[in-house]
């Protein structure tokens, strides 16, 4: 290594979700590189590995597409890697992995947190990794469990937590609201003819998981815009449509968003999807809808953010 080389901190995950758990490595990986001069290092993988070795188990995401790049954006590391993971990746033992990191990212330090597995088979163990540094020159530090509410930050629980529709769970866990953001897509307009315009989301990557279906109170960003709003996810049985769609009525906005990349923060679920007799009906049930998701979004919650920085309390 070059004497002009600082050297870096290293940590290595799915980061699926960026939880409380991630965060707390990510401020020691950020707060080590910039006390000592070197730089801090994020490596992640995509797809998920499961996705590669075991497709049949692999999880449904918590972020897909951008999503995971837009939050650790936040992070404030010095180095980003988005590192494909294939078959030949898959078999890398954790000395070869090991070595990987110290000759492409001159890695001095390791960060891990207390459940990581490392390399072909989750087999690199904290023994094992600490045994390696002592041979080839890198320190391992493990960070222990976070804990919201009693309950230790993971991706697993953060899962169970919208699959289950607790999304005050998860977003204790993530530190901020669970949110999907896609593109706006045409819908059949049938929102704007009885006084609910929408805003129709993509569901086009099927990896990602949404709570259970219903009417939510959400909240939503896009570019040099924000808005609270209501959303109907899944089927639409009134007008005999089985398929799920995400459709937003978002509060005192006209705007053309389509095409356009939008954010939804789940909030507050409202109810439950129904099939009305007619439209006048769902008319009615939407009125009602609306003054349910405004009270909901004036609570003592405020607005949906994001987890601060790991470089903010350096």
């Amino acid at each position: 290594m070059s004497t002009r080389e600082p050297g870096s901190v290293v940590t290595v995950g799915t980061f699926d979700g960026i939880h409380l758990g991630h965060w707390a490595i990510l401020r020691e990986i950020v707060c080590r590189a910039r006390r000592d001069h070197r730089r801090s290092v994020l490596v992640t993988f995509e797809p998920h590995p499961l996705e590669v070795v075991n497709p049949e188990a692999a999880p449904r995401l918590l972020t897909v597409g951008d999503e995971r790049r837009e939050i650790l954006a936040q992070a404030e590391v010095d180095l980003l890697v988005f590192l494909p993971f294939t078959k030949a990746l898959s078999h890398y033992s954790p000395e070869m992995f090991v070595r990987f990191l110290i000759d492409r990212f001159h890695m001095q330090e390791l960060v891990i947190g207390h459940d990581h597995g490392f390399g072909r088979g989750r087999s690199g163990d904290e023994t094992l990794l600490r045994r390696l540094g002592k041979e080839q020159g890198f320190t391992v530090d493990v960070i222990g469990a976070v804990t919201a509410k009693g309950h230790p930050a993971s991706s697993t629980l953060v899962r169970r937590a919208v699959a289950g529709g607790d999304l005050a769970t998860a977003a204790e866990l993530l530190g901020r609201p669970y949110s999907i953001t896609a593109p706006v897509i045409h819908g059949a307009n049938r929102g704007k003819e009885i006084g609910y315009p929408t805003i129709n989301l993509s569901l086009a990557n099927p990896r990602k998981l949404l709570p259970p279906d219903g009417v939510y109170a959400v909240r939503a960003e896009w570019r040099n815009g924000a808005s609270g709003g209501m959303m109907h996810q899944g089927p639409r049985p009134t007008f005999g449509e089985a398929n799920r769609s995400l459709e937003v009525h978002l509060f005192g906005v006209d705007a053309d968003l389509y095409g356009m990349p939008v954010k939804i923060s789940w909030d507050t679920r409202l109810r439950d999807i129904e099939d009305f007799p007619s439209v006048e009906a769902l008319k009615a049930q939407l009125d009602q809808d609306l003054a349910a998701a405004k009270r909901a979004l004036t609570g003592p919650n405020g607005p949906a953010s994001y987890h601060s920085s790991p470089a903010s309390d350096c």
